[in-house]
This record gives C-alpha cells, structure tokens and sequence, in this order.
C-alpha cells in the first residue's frame, strides 16, 4: 500500500490496481513484465524493494476503448517495416495523441488513484511503464517504454500514468516490436507507482560479466543520486567486478555530476566538488553485499538478472529485475568441474539453431557426443585437452582448420582453466609416420560414389512400404547404413589421402620455391566434385529457358512454389520445367543449413532457385557451364608444368618434380571425393524426411497434429512416440516453438565454457594493414570489387564480379559462386566446401573473418586478399 492508507483488498478498489503482495509472475497479461518482476522481488527474504501498487492493463484497454479513433491507426502500425522510420514517427505520435487526450473516466481515475490514500500532496512517486511483452525471458524490451521520477500529488500521478499508456507507441518501441516481430495489438500497458527513494548511490548490475558472459562474475555500475545520470549516459560510473564474494577489479569514475530529485517535481542536475568526484560510489563492503544479495535475486528467479538497484540511508533497495536476454546457454551435463566446449555449427558451416527433430537427427548421425546450448551442438573437449598427449594432436588441428577457435582455447588454457591431468595408463601407443600409401585410381571415386547411389535406391525403395510406427523403426535400422556410407574406411582413406597431398605439396612447394597455397590453383575443376558440379549444372539450367523470353519474363514474377506447373502453358515452358525438375531430381535435397533436417530443401521450395537461374541467364554466354570446367582444368594444367619446370631446374630437381607430380595426381584424383559422403547424408535425410511428413499428414488427418511440421519440435524418439501412441503433447510443441524463436536472436561463441564465458578468438598477426580485417586465407589470389553482404541466398541480388560476404555457406551455396568473382565468409575453414569449392572455382577466398557482415558495407569497395589472408577496405 502507497501513502497512509489502510490495508484494503484489491476488490474493494476494483479490476483496475493490484497491490505488489496480489500479484505474482503468472499476471503478466494483467500487471506486465515490470509489475510481475518487482511484486515477486519484494517476496524474497532480505530484498527491499519500494513501496508500491499496479494499475492493471484493464484500466488501458478501457481508455483506449474509449478512443474511437484509435483502431484505424494501430491497425496501420503491422503493415510498416522497422526501416519506415519517418512513416513510423509520424503514426506513433498521432497514436500517442489520442491516447494523451483522451479523458478518463471518473470512476477510473478515482480507482487508480486511490491506493495514494491520505499520503501528504508533496509525496513523491515514480510511475513506471509496464507492458506485458517486457522482461520476457527472450526479450527484454528494456528501455522501450517511459518512466517518470518524482512525481508529486495525485493530479499529477493520473497524468503520468497515461504518459506511460501512450508511451507503449513511442518510435522507439513500436520499431523494437517490428524488429522482434511482436503483433503490436497483442502488447498491453500497466503501470507501476512506487514511493520515490532518496538514494545516496544508484546503479545497474549484471549477475553474468556483459562483456564475456561469465556466471561467476558480478559486474556493478554506480553513480551518486539516482540512476537516472548513468542511464541516460551524462556520467562515467564507477564499475566493480566481483567473483566468489571477492572483487577483483575496479574503475572508478570521474563522476562531474549527479541527478536529484526536485523540489516541485522532476529532477534536477548537480554538478559535484571536486572532492567527489573522485570519491567512490560504494564502498568495498558495500560492493561485496550489493554482490550477495544480487545473488540471491538471481537463485530465486533461475538466472541471471540485469538489476537495477539504489542506496537509502545505508540499505540497498531494488527497483527492478529483469532477465539477462542476451547470453548464451550453457550445456547441460551432469559433469562436475570445469567443462571446455567447442562450436560444432562453426565446424559445419551451420551456426543457425535446429530445431529439435534436428538436433535430435544430427546426434544420431555422429559419433562425437554432443552436449545442446542454444539450439546449438557443442562437443565437450575437457578430457582431450586435459591430457598433455591429445592436447597437442587437436591444438594443431585447430589451427590449420580454424585459427580462431584455437586461440579461443589458447586464452583459456594459458589461465589455468584446466588442470593438466595424468596420461592414462592404459592408453594406445601413439603413432606417427605418413598415412596409409594409396596410388591414383579414377575407378575407386566412381565405385564410391555407385555404391552409396546404390545404397540411397535400397533406402527409399523399402521406406516406401512402410507405414506408422514401422517407418521410425525402418530409420532407426537404416541409420546403420547412413553411418557406414558416410564413414566408410575406404572413403575416408581416399579424401584424407587428397588433403594431405595438398598440405605436403603446399608445405614443400613454399620450400622449394617461395610459392604460397599452391594447391589451390591445381584443384580447379577436379572430377567427381558433386558441389561444385552443382553450380555448372544450374548454368545449363539456364542455357535451356535463355532462349524463351516468355518463360523468363514469367520467372521475374514468380513469388510461390507452384511455379512449375505453370510453366508448361507457355512457350518453351515444358523445356523449361523438364530441366529444373532434372536439376532438382539430382540435388533437390540440399539448402541452406542443409544438417538439420527441418530446414526447407529445394525441392520442397523450388522458387528458392529462380533468383538463382535469373543471375545465370542474366550474366552468362551459353555453354559457359562447360567453358569454366574446361578452363579451370586446362589452368590447373598449365600451372602443374609451370610447377615442374621450376622444380627441374633446383638441385634434385627432377626427383622433386617426381614428388610433386606424384603428389598432385594424387590430389586431383581424389579430391573431389571430399564432397561426396555429405551429399550422400543429406540425400538420405530428404528421403526419411519424406516419409514422415508423410505420417505427419496423416496424424493431421487423425486431429493428432494441428500442422505436419509440427514434428520438427519434436526430438525422434518422442515423435516416434507420438506416432505409437496417437497422441502428442501441444504444450511441449508450443515451448519448443517459443524456445526456437528466442534461439535465433543468440549468437554462438566458437568455445564455452562451464562458467559460461563465451570465446570467438582473435588473430594474432603483424602482416595485416590497419584498414583491413583478418581472416584464414583459403583459395589463392587477390581481386577487388563491389562487396555484396547477403544473409538470404534466395535474396541474394548478385552480379558478375561482385565479391560475397555472408556468415557461412554450405553446399547450397555453390550455384552462387558461378557469378562472383572472390568470397568472403565469418566462419570457415581451410576444407570447407566452401573453401574447397572457391579453390575448384578459382575464387579468391577469405573466410573466419570476424563480424564481416557487420563490418562491411554492402555495395563498398574491398579488396580480398586470398593468398595473405585478410580483406582490405578500399573506400
């Protein structure tokens, strides 16, 4: 209760306030986020929190029902897109207008200002916004909405209050909900009052470090007065870390100024002596309790909290507490100690979250165990970094394959992270020596590659019989042939056998003549290559339907996925869907983020590929599929005897020519195997992800599932259940859906750690220029031009020369590498098949380039360094 008073039940002050004690956190529709986190702050034992009451959205709905003009706007407020911002100015503050001008009823206003009882007219309140999408688990919408601070007497009071119900349409917050998809007419406005405090000290804190996400670690800003001068950003704080109930670093401010509550209402500024301004906020003691009882806020709600806090007469109160939305998970296990855990969607070209049938497909497929964070895999490394002997064996693989991520691991290990454990007694001897010899035979690729097509035809033939549960039971029992095809000894031989032969020849040719990455021109337009493979073929796609202007003008305005059948109406049209369809027919199965297997594949989304097919009509001769294979080969030759004829004439030259001819034919033969075993996997994917769409329509039927992709929310062994049982649980499938949603807002670290810290790695290199960006060099050659940042490969608006900068391709992307002329990515690594195609293509490729989507600007002029490794900024 505010004022003086007598304790009164809600009901006798009507629908429209609820007092702190009433209210707990399944109110939110009725009292928002801020009014539900303060009411369950004050019940927990040793935090204070000001006295105060909710006016409830009941008493919003009611003005703006009275509004009448109001509909025709907020029904405007959906159709805008968060770039509008002149458009999203002018209808918010038309919006705000009527709800400030619209005068509220008597008896409404009677109610919301009744529980100030016979408080004194110069007792100050602070009225707080509180919407119900705000202090979300996945969404803070911190700062979106207003408050106001030492408002005096109950006229007063009533006018702020519909400043913060016509706040909910500030610019600001309607362009946050466009951004985060929030149907605008689905948020609702309460308000907090709150006795206004004096505080001496104010501040935010943060019960994860901001900056690196460790639990552990506390970090406090302070100012002097209220907390209004460090939010509003017109002072430096002072900022405290502390970690186990220790601090162990702190900053302390020159604070010139502080912000006081008025005399008649509002705050006022004060500029500090210089005596305090170097003065601390809080002292140590004080610093090491606000620590505890940050805390304990946090063990009671179950995560870390972003918090703000104030300091009255020498006690901390609280004022608010919000869930940190921000930071990365960390995985669940029931390992104890300090855990090491490793991006696996930075290794895979994948770091968008899956989806939980994904998730669930990629841990079956395998065999590294997996813990889940985020949406996202993590292999936890503790025990092979822990041990002196395989320390050093995956150190070293990191860095050739990813340069960030190892040092991210390097900045951990040199702290002491890890202990150094014991080598195991009974560990196997480690060997050393060159792989397995294995000579250049062009039949053992197509035996390779006839065996697992073999395997695919066996899969989908016997998949096709089966029905309800004995499809899940079919898969379980295949996936034993997705393993063998996909790790297959022979296989895995053959294409190791290609990698290390161009290691050796990169290794040995910078030796014998200073060449750099001299591999990548001798891989261009090796046989048996399926992804690269892939992007030519869409050019003979396009070589068909060039000729026929009515199919291309009508594919300029295709939208949906029915296209096809469109197409045979017009002239040319049968060509013209005969040839995509073959295309599809081969490589239909792949996407973007092609491991989950929830992601939408072209030939369930052909119109996917018609941006595609356009570029390639647009900006390419006919036959030009074949002439670029023809000359990528007919180069890679040229400079093979270039090569040799360099090497004849060192001493030993003509055994080291011997070497290096060996070596290369070795490559070329079976380096375009490295495509094949993940073609293969996707391949199977589609075909069991066919199959159960195909139940999932059928429990549909049933009124089992409400949408056949309901199923991608569900992991396996639960939809296999659901199949068994005719049954499946909608309050699971709508947490997952919500979960997913939050998930795709996070970005992945390449390294986490158990205390939740999360790591990219930087490079440590003095051969960069200061205007560019550093990165792993992955395909040789230096070019410039226009820079295009795509993050859509279906929206990609490229042209030929343009330079691509995007956070990863897989496979799906290689259609798109026929048109630009160089390649640069954040993630990677040097056998990538985005790598690997950019050298087959004779792409000059940087990638593992950190925020490169952020950092450079689409349409600016860079230049990729492909053979030093890093992107220059030319304007």
């Amino acid at each position: 209760m505010v004022g003086n008073a007598s304790k009164t039940s809600a009901s006798s002050f009507s629908e429209y306030v609820l007092e702190f004690e009433e209210i707990d956190r399944s109110l939110v529709e009725v009292v928002g986020g801020k009014g539900a986190q303060l009411a369950e702050l004050s019940r927990i034992e040793g935090i204070r929190v000001p006295a105060g009451y909710c006016v409830t959205t009941a008493a919003f709905h009611r003005v703006l029902d009275d509004a009448s003009s109001l509909d025709q706007l907020l029904d405007q407020l959906p159709r805008l897109r968060p770039g509008d911002r002149a458009e999203i100015a002018e209808l918010s503050a038309r919006v705000r207008t009527v709800i400030e001008t619209t005068p509220i009823p008597a008896d409404l206003a009677q109610a919301v200002i009744r529980p100030l009882g016979r408080s004194n007219e110069q007792t100050a309140y602070a009225v707080r916004s509180s919407a119900t999408a705000e202090d979300l688990p996945t969404a803070s919408f911190a700062g979106q909405q207003d408050t106001y601070l030492n408002v005096i007497g109950p006229e007063s009071v009533l006018e702020h209050i519909r400043r913060c119900w016509a706040s909910l349409f500030t610019e600001r917050a309607v362009t946050y909900r466009l951004r985060n998809d929030f149907d605008g007419r689905k948020v609702h406005m309460a308000v907090v009052v709150q006795q206004m405090v004096a505080p001496q000290a104010s501040g935010i804190l943060f019960t994860a470090d901001p900056v690196t996400s460790n639990r552990r670690i506390t970090s406090i800003e302070a100012s002097f007065g209220l907390g209004e001068a460090l939010v509003s950003g017109v002072v430096n704080p002072d900022v405290f870390q502390v970690r186990d109930g220790a601090i162990i670093d702190k900053t302390i401010a020159a604070k010139q100024l502080a912000i006081y509550a008025a005399a008649g209402g509002g705050t006022r500024q004060e500029t500090l002596g210089p005596d305090t301004q170097r003065q601390p906020a809080l002292r140590d003691a004080q610093v090491v309790t606000l620590d505890r009882l940050a805390r304990r806020i946090e063990q009671h709600f179950g995560r870390p909290q972003d918090i703000e806090w104030c300091l009255v007469d020498g006690a901390f109160q609280f004022v608010q507490s919000r869930p940190i939305t921000t930071l990365f998970p960390i995985p669940e296990t029931e390992k104890t100690g300090n855990r090491l855990y490793v991006s696996v969607g930075h290794q895979q070209m994948m770091t968008d979250p899956f989806r939980p049938l994904g998730l669930s497909f990629w841990q079956m497929t395998t065999p590294a165990p997996m813990a889940e964070a985020g949406g996202r895999l993590f292999v936890d490394v503790t025990e092979r970094l822990a041990t002196p002997s395989t320390r050093a064996g995956l150190l070293e693989a990191f860095r050739t394959h990813d340069p960030l991520l190892r040092d991210a691991l390097d900045t951990v290990l040199d702290r002491g992270f890890l202990p150094t454990a014991p080598e195991p007694t009974d560990a196997p001897p480690t060997t050393t020596g060159d792989p397995t010899p294995i000579e250049p035979d062009p039949a053992i690729p197509v035996e390779l590659i006839a065996r697992n097509q073999e395997s695919l035809a066996v899969a989908e033939r016997n998949i096709a019989t089966k029905r309800g549960a004995a499809v899940f039971d079919f898969i379980l029992e295949d996936f034993q042939e997705l393993r063998q095809r996909l790790f297959d000894r022979e296989g895995h031989t053959v294409f190791m056998a290609a990698m290390d032969a161009a290691q050796w020849l990169n290794d040995h040719l910078h030796t014998w003549l200073g060449d750099d990455n001299a591999a990548d021109v001798l891989t261009q337009s090796a046989p048996n290559n399926v992804t690269s493979e892939m992007g030519l073929a869409l050019l003979e796609v396009a070589d068909v339907i060039r000729p026929h202007p009515q199919v291309v003008a009508f594919l300029r305005t295709v939208e949906d996925d029915d296209f096809l059948d469109r197409l045979p109406a017009l002239d040319g049209g049968s060509r013209a869907r005969e040839a995509i369809r073959d295309y599809l027919h081969k490589y239909g199965m792949r996407c973007v983020g092609e491991i989950d297997i929830t992601r939408p594949r072209w030939s369930e989304h052909p119109s996917t590929l018609v941006p595609l097919i356009l570029t390639n009509i647009e900006n390419f001769e006919p036959g030009a599929g074949q002439h670029r294979f023809d000359q990528g080969r007919e180069e890679a030759r040229r400079h093979e005897q270039q090569l040799l004829e360099r090497l004849r004439a060192v001493p030993d030259g003509e055994q080291k020519a011997a070497q290096v001819k060996s070596k290369i034919d070795l490559m070329r033969t079976y380096i375009g195997y490295r495509e094949y075993p993940k073609y293969g996997m996707v391949s199977r994917y589609l075909i069991y992800k066919r199959a159960m769409l195909r139940e999932a329509q059928r429990l549909v039927g049933d009124g089992v599932l409400l949408d056949a992709e309901d199923i991608f929310y569900l992991r396996f062994s639960e939809l296999h259940e659901v199949v068994r049982q005719g049954a499946a649980d909608y309050q699971l499938i709508d947490e997952r859906k919500a979960a997913f949603e939050g998930h795709r807002a996070l970005t992945p670290p390449r390294v986490l750690t158990s205390e939740g810290e999360a790591l990219s790695g930087s490079y440590r290199r003095d051969n960069v220029p200061a205007n560019a960006l550093p990165g792993l060099a992955v395909s040789a050659g230096d070019v410039e031009g226009r820079a295009r940042v795509v993050s859509d490969l279906s929206q990609a608006d490229l042209e030929a020369g343009d330079i691509l900068v995007t956070a990863f391709t897989d496979p799906s992307w290689t259609p798109a590498f026929v048109t630009i002329k160089a390649l640069v990515t954040e993630v990677g690594g040097m056998m990538t098949h985005g790598a690997v195609v950019a050298r087959e293509y004779g792409l000059p490729a940087v990638v593992g380039v950190d925020s490169a989507t952020r950092l450079i600007r689409d349409g600016q002029r860079i230049r990729v360094h492909g053979t030093s490794g890093y992107v220059e900024f030319l304007d």
